[in-house]
């Protein structure tokens, strides 16, 4: 038996990376990782935001069975998730770096919890949970940061004390005398905003070699009306100062991505020089994507590629070398924890390794969900075959054939020729989630949370106005 170690960053767009074929985004580290194990090219986040996301990698649910549907609704261990498997197993099971759960105090399935990073105040961004059109209100700061450009940040800081953390956590581990396997999971923050990067990393990326924003509506694109209404929360493109400083924004995301794999590449130089690689499963993944000015939106919260697809890298001892087009969650990541162990886990989710393993499945259905910041109604994805559907209550829905249209350029559900195709999405839809009974239990969930806080006013002095402030580090 091998140890496992799962590194995921945070809002990791899956195209933005070199191994996948990026034109220009250097990612060495993950590039080798990936040239000598398994690449998931169709991989997706149950939820394109990260509390929501976090809680059910913990658990291996959906989110419409963990009911944690928004970033005030973080995990507390209440549900038990695959590191309480491994701590029932015996196994030695830590974390370095960010969780997003409540507090460091909850039973979260960890042996001892390193540098967490916790929601802000222990209840999060209760403000978002309100979310009816009538009641809601529209985010103060700037969602991406006052500053964008070259420089540092607490989350740069935070990375770096996260990555010394997880050196010093595999040299530690090599030197005792013990033969036990272990888990370690290491959460790093970039590249999510604010979108301040170390300036060697921002000059990799300068204004003219960003390409044009695809979709904008500026060249005419019409968003669909829940993504318009979504976006209108922050409205982080209509938040720049010029266009300069929109391409500073993307030089800077991908700037934060290149910053990401060195850190990576450091915690596996160090496992490598430890003696443990050859007995170490690594997976690299992140929680969900971001949009980098795609349809002229930033951050994540919608169910286009740009936000809900995630990188997920797996290599190690008995892992095929190759790509692997089955669509995948990170509930299979869930999943292959223990798994790996040979511990039973409950879980929505199905090994990595199986799936690595076995031929092709690419009519394999996977369901992502967003009933957070800014939507005024649940809003659902089904990935089956190389057809995508999204449905919104109260809104059309949009089908994309992602074998002919990667870049989700053409929404075919309006068009008769596809009226089958879509009447059978969604029949396939249905038999994985009842959407408006789960659109109704989590508008009834969060207005119990907020009555609980004391209501609407009380609600909206709680946590944090933004990103979450990152722990303190030394």
């Amino acid at each position: 038996m091998t140890n496992f170690l799962v590194i995921m960053s945070d809002e990791h767009q899956a195209r933005a990376m070199g191994c996948a074929e990026h034109p220009f985004v250097q990612t060495p580290n993950l590039d080798a990782l990936a040239a000598r194990g398994t690449r998931f090219s169709n991989a997706y986040t149950p939820c394109p935001i990260c509390v929501p996301a976090r809680a059910s990698f913990a658990t291996g649910q959906p989110v419409h069975v963990t009911r944690l549907w928004d970033n005030a609704m973080p995990y507390t261990g209440q549900i038990k998730g695959w590191g309480h498997a491994l701590q029932r197993g015996g196994i030695p099971v830590e974390s370095i770096g960010k969780l997003h759960y409540r507090a460091p105090e909850d039973p979260a399935g960890f042996d001892t919890e390193h540098l967490p990073m916790m929601v802000a105040d222990g209840v999060g961004m209760v403000w978002a949970s309100i979310r009816r059109e009538d009641e809601r209100v529209s985010a103060k700061p700037r969602m991406l940061g006052e500053y964008i450009g070259p420089g540092q940040s607490k989350y740069t800081e935070y990375d770096a004390a996260v990555t010394k953390r997880s050196e010093e956590w595999l040299l530690n581990r090599a030197e005792e005398d013990d033969d036990q396997p272990w888990c370690l999971y290491v959460g790093l923050v970039a590249p999510h905003f604010p979108l301040v990067c170390p300036q060697e990393f921002f000059e990799m990326y300068p204004s003219d070699i960003l390409p044009p924003a695809k979709l904008h509506p500026n060249q005419g694109h019409v968003r669909h009306p829940w993504v318009e209404k979504q976006n209108a929360m922050m409205d982080s493109e209509n938040r720049f100062d010029s266009e300069e400083e929109r391409l500073a924004a993307m030089s800077a995301y991908f700037g934060l991505t290149s910053w990401l794999d060195s850190n990576v590449g450091r915690i596996l130089n160090v496992l490598q020089a430890s003696g443990m690689a050859d007995d170490t499963v690594v997976v690299y993944t992140s929680d969900h994507g971001d949009n980098v000015g795609a349809r002229g939106l930033w951050g994540k919260s919608n169910l286009y590629e740009e936000s809900v697809a995630i990188p997920m890298i797996m290599a190690g001892p008995n892992v095929p070398i190759g790509i692997c087009e089955t669509p995948v969650s990170l509930l299979d990541l869930s999943a292959t924890i223990p798994a790996h162990f040979c511990l039973d886990f409950a879980c929505a989710g199905q090994s990595l390794f199986e799936i690595a393993a076995a031929p092709p499945h690419l009519h394999r259905a996977i369901l992502s969900q967003y009933h957070a910041a800014g939507a005024v109604s649940g809003a659902f994805m089904l990935r089956q075959g190389g057809w995508k559907l999204n449905q919104y209550i109260g809104f059309e829905p949009e089908l994309f054939d992602l074998l002919e249209d990667p870049e989700e350029l053409t929404n075919l559900a309006p068009d008769p020729r596809y009226k089958d195709k879509l009447l059978r999405m969604q029949e396939a839809m249905s038999h994985h989630v009842d959407i408006e009974a789960v659109d109704a239990l989590a508008f009834n969930d969060q207005a119990d949370l907020i009555a609980q806080y004391g209501g609407r006013e009380a609600a909206l002095k709680l946590g944090a106005p933004g990103a979450t402030p990152p722990p303190r580090v030394t």
